[in-house]
């Protein structure tokens, strides 16, 4: 019966389950069995996806406190390393690394952090089934940068779709202060970490998590960090071009008339 109550599309399902089960048996296999190698393979890819995640995300918690026990000592042997490869150079490649590393902790993993928080406990005060799993969830899309709205919009539509409009109402306007609040925390926090553009750790950010999973939103920003400074660093190495165009215009017609003679 709860099948008929689904919006749009609730007769239809419900028509189709009772030819179904009015087939019998050998039937309703015969319609399923096309789809079950298609279904096995796609649970199966979706449980090495999990897989890998979970994998990424102990190697990033074991790191992390392998990293924090002996922390500085790492530090001053990676230091060295880095000095005797490429000088002062290479030293301060691996000082922006970890500034990079600092400002994503800061900005993007805090940041996600309050707002799956926040949005949690909206979705718990608000009375939404499975609040935890939901903040999890949240916790994940913020951290993918996609945002906690992903979460509490459904969560507002099926309040509104169960007729508590109040909760529903009060879950709206919590939803509009917490999805829009990382503008102002992320800035504040990545600024504090390290003197990089916002655009640049978020663009690792995003290309990290895409390119090597979880492990990634490290990984992306302090290839871009380390990149863009080296960059940065080699073209301003020489000094700047001639301000003024037409003597930079004379002097190549002079070269070009030397050449042809």
């Amino acid at each position: 019966a709860w099948l008929n109550s689904i919006p749009v599309v609730g007769s239809k399902l419900y028509s189709g389950w009772h030819s179904l089960l009015e087939m019998g048996g050998s039937a309703l296999m015969a319609k399923i069995r096309p789809y079950i190698g298609t279904t096995t393979t796609w649970f199966v890819g979706q449980a090495a996806h999990i897989g890998r995640f979970m994998m990424h995300c102990t190697l990033m918690l074991l790191f992390s406190a392998l990293l924090y026990w002996r922390g500085e000592q790492v530090a001053l042997g990676v230091r060295h390393f880095a000095t005797r490869l490429a000088g002062k150079r290479g030293d301060a490649a691996v000082l922006l690394a970890a500034q990079a590393v600092r400002a994503v902790a800061l900005g993007v993993v805090v940041t996600a952090l309050v707002q799956a928080v926040l949005g949690g406990i909206g979705l718990a005060i608000s009375g939404v089934p499975y609040a935890t799993v939901f903040t999890v969830v949240m916790l994940m899309t913020c951290l993918a940068q996609l945002g906690p709205l992903l979460v509490l919009v459904p969560s507002i539509i099926w309040l509104y779709w169960t007729g508590d409009t109040t909760w529903g109402t009060v879950l709206l306007v919590w939803s509009c202060v917490v999805g829009t609040m990382d503008n102002v925390i992320r800035p504040i926090l990545i600024r504090m970490g390290a003197d990089l553009p916002l655009i640049l750790i978020l663009s690792g950010v995003i290309g990290g998590l895409i390119a090597f999973g979880m492990i990634g939103l490290f990984i992306g920003p302090v290839l871009l960090a380390v990149t863009w400074r080296l960059f940065s660093a080699w073209v301003h190495e020489i000094p700047p071009p001639g301000t003024d165009p037409d003597v930079i215009l004379s002097e190549l017609e002079e070269l070009e008339e030397k050449n042809t003679h």
